[in-house]
């Protein structure tokens, strides 16, 4: 079974300028999910989908394949991560003649992701005849049963959903769980039958909160920079 890790890594970023390239803790982001996916021994190629001349070189001098730069159409603020990765693999199939069982798609923001989650992932939907895709995420200390809300037309807040009976604390709540973005994973044709990341049959793996981080703003990257230097010392 023949597995296509993808990587998408957009030049843009607004919350923390050229994130997938800044250094952290010794080398550039995106680095960490490009050495994870080659360690992997699932996993067959490593392909990145970059609209950046300075991500490709990049993901390149760290063993990554970077077959070509993405379409502008793809890489707007507006577009969604989903049609850039269906396109990646296309490419691999009709121009490479590499056509994957399956596609795991890691984001290069979240390096505090381990190999186990990764191979997690894999082994279940390898294993599971039931599953089309897998997708991570931890418990969510929000929970839409107690403490999230949303407002009425007239500005009043009311709970996103109304629990069976009384919750007088968030751990009576139903159990919820945030998707963190660190892995994707799914059969490659479903993969091409999907408009959504969750659609069909989609199972669950839980990562804790603390390897769940998703770089997305300055205090982000300091606090994974913080972890890792700890990390390091222990």
């Amino acid at each position: 079974m023949s597995i296509l890790c993808t990587i998408c890594a957009r030049g843009g970023s607004k919350g923390v300028p050229k994130k997938n390239i800044r250094v952290l803790h010794g080398k550039p982001l995106i680095a960490y999910t490009i050495e994870l996916a080659l360690a992997c021994p699932q996993i067959s190629r490593v392909a990145v989908s970059t609209d950046s001349a300075e991500i490709a070189e990049i993901a390149k001098e760290f063993g990554a394949e970077v077959p070509y730069i993405r379409p502008s159409h793809l890489a707007t603020d507006e577009a969604s991560k989903l049609p850039a990765i269906q396109h990646l693999v296309m490419h691999y199939i009709k121009e490479m003649k590499f056509a994957p069982d399956y596609v795991v798609d890691l984001d290069p923001t979240s390096p505090l992701r381990t190999m186990e989650d990764v191979k997690q992932c894999i082994d279940l939907i390898m294993s599971d005849p039931e599953c089309d895709s897998v997708i991570t995420g931890y418990k969510s200390n929000k929970n839409p049963y107690f403490n999230m809300v949303e407002l009425d037309n007239n500005g009043f807040a009311f709970l996103s959903k109304k629990p069976e009976g009384k919750v007088l604390r968030r751990q009576d709540a139903p159990v919820v769980y945030a998707m963190n973005a660190s892995v994707y994973a799914w059969k490659t044709d479903i993969l091409f039958q999907r408009e959504d990341i969750i659609s069909g049959r989609t199972k669950f793996i839980e990562m804790p909160d603390g390897r769940s981080i998703d770089i997305d703003s300055e205090i982000d990257f300091k606090l994974v920079g913080l972890i890792m230097k700890e990390r390091q010392g222990k």
